[in-house]
């Protein structure tokens, strides 16, 4: 397979081709439309001069004058009334010509040869040298008409022009062909270059520059390619990091869950440390059964295998009803819910709605202090716009712009005490986004955070 680098030379060497072609094509039609006439008139008169030259010579011999005419870099043709011909000059290239237009020139008229001539498209006719492709004249020699036949010697009168074209001609194509393959280096390199940092990348390695500073295509590439290599890094950080976090939530319970159990079975406890016991063992395995359903649901939004369902319902009663689901968690920490949700119908997947509100109801339960509050209010413009505020903890300026990244669990430390996988808010995301709609967030520390979800009426 050839190279980028080939291929570029090959494509300049096809264009320079073919530009020529079409080049010369076009000269060409020039000639025949434009040139050809203004050539044979100008021809026509250096003839006519000629002729008057020699017709007052006062009786010189027309072979002397003919041949001193001819070594002024014309081609001369003289033909008698029997039709015999002699040249002057150097040699035509063809002599063809019917004996009818020659005896029309002995008749005293002239030969627009020049004008008649057909050249076909690769030939231009101005450097063709036949007999067919001159002026005739008649000329008076010794009181008789004899025809003679003009044309310049173009090779003699334009040869060093020739070799002048052809050598700019030719040096331009060399000189371009050297300077493609230097230039095609340095529209290639950068490419390789890319080629080596996705080959790095195919290997984990997401360390490398590039020429991002150029303000072409080129840099644009680049730019883009190390944000792509920056967003896939960090995307596999926290996909370790997620793995880390994933299996210390599963251990964890799972621990709590083996150790409660053994002792049960043991049968060294009380009745009511075995119940105690139990309910431990019950809420790890929620914890445990919330867990997989985010990950299983992340997993069929990704693959587009859960279909958006859209069914007309009451919005404003979906989300008491996730308020009221929730009542054990906020009243325990004695948080004051307060709602302010006008009366709404809305077309959409009613399963995947609740998951929203219930994501972020509960992340906001989790990160308000006691006796702290949580407002919901839902208002319509052209979308409607369903807002959840809470007076938690916040979140800082830095995490604000990630808290939607998959497996992101914000804040280590605050973490470490808080339940959680870093699915719930992606899940919301996706979700939002299958329904056309969109999300923002606006927090400060200490103050409390806002999420405001709209979507499509």
């Amino acid at each position: 397979m050839k190279t980028l680098y080939v291929r570029i030379i090959l494509t300049f060497m096809l264009v320079a081709l073919v530009s020529g072609i079409i080049a010369f094509l076009f000269s060409n039609l020039y000639y025949h439309a434009k040139l050809k006439e203004y050539n044979e008139e100008k021809i026509k008169e250096i003839a006519n001069e000629i002729v008057y030259l020699y017709e007052n010579s006062n009786g010189m011999d027309i072979h002397e004058f003919l041949t001193s005419v001819a070594n002024m870099n014309f081609q001369l043709y003289l033909v008698d009334q029997n039709m015999v011909g002699q040249q002057f000059g150097d040699p035509f290239r063809q002599y063809e010509l019917d004996e009818s237009i020659i005896q029309s020139v002995l008749d005293g008229h002239t030969y627009h040869g020049i004008s008649k001539f057909k050249s076909n498209l690769f030939v231009t006719g101005f450097f063709k040298d036949d007999l067919k492709n001159s002026i005739g004249v008649p000329v008076k020699v010794d009181g008789v008409n004899e025809a003679l036949f003009v044309r310049p010697n173009v090779e003699k009168q334009f040869g060093e022009m020739r070799i002048i074209f052809s050598l700019i001609l030719g040096l331009t194509f060399f000189i371009s062909m050297v300077l493609i393959v230097v230039f095609a280096t340095f529209l290639v390199r950068p490419i390789k270059r890319l080629t080596k940092a996705t080959r790095k990348i195919a290997s984990g390695n997401y360390e490398f520059t590039l020429d991002s500073h150029r303000s072409d295509e080129i840099g644009a590439l680049a730019k883009d390619f190390e944000r792509m290599a920056k967003s896939l890094k960090k995307l596999d950080e926290m996909r370790q990091e997620f793995v880390s976090n994933v299996s210390h939530e599963i251990q964890s319970p799972l621990t709590s869950i083996k150790g409660f159990t053994k002792a049960i079975r043991s049968k060294m406890v009380s009745e009511e440390e075995a119940d105690h016991y139990l309910a431990i063992i019950e809420k790890e395995t929620s914890r445990l059964s919330s867990l997989s359903k985010q990950l299983l649901m992340l997993s069929s939004l990704d693959k587009e295998v859960k279909a958006v369902n859209k069914s007309s319902f009451r919005l404003d009663e979906q989300i008491r009803e996730v308020v009221l689901l929730t009542e054990w968690e906020w009243s325990k920490k004695s948080i004051k819910i307060e709602l302010d949700l006008p009366e709404l119908v809305i077309k959409a997947d009613k399963q995947l709605l609740f998951q929203v509100w219930m994501n972020l109801l509960t992340n906001s339960i989790k990160f308000t202090e006691e006796d702290g509050s949580i407002y919901i209010n839902a208002t319509v413009d052209e979308d409607i716009i369903v807002t959840v505020r809470d007076t938690g903890i916040g979140i800082s300026e830095e995490e604000l712009s990630q808290i939607f990244d998959r497996f992101y669990m914000g804040d280590k430390s605050r973490n470490r005490t808080k339940s959680g996988s870093g699915l719930g808010l992606s899940v919301v995301k996706k979700i939002v986004d299958l329904h056309e709609g969109s999300i923002s967030v606006t927090s400060e520390i200490g103050s409390g955070t806002e999420f405001s979800v709209r979507l499509p009426r």
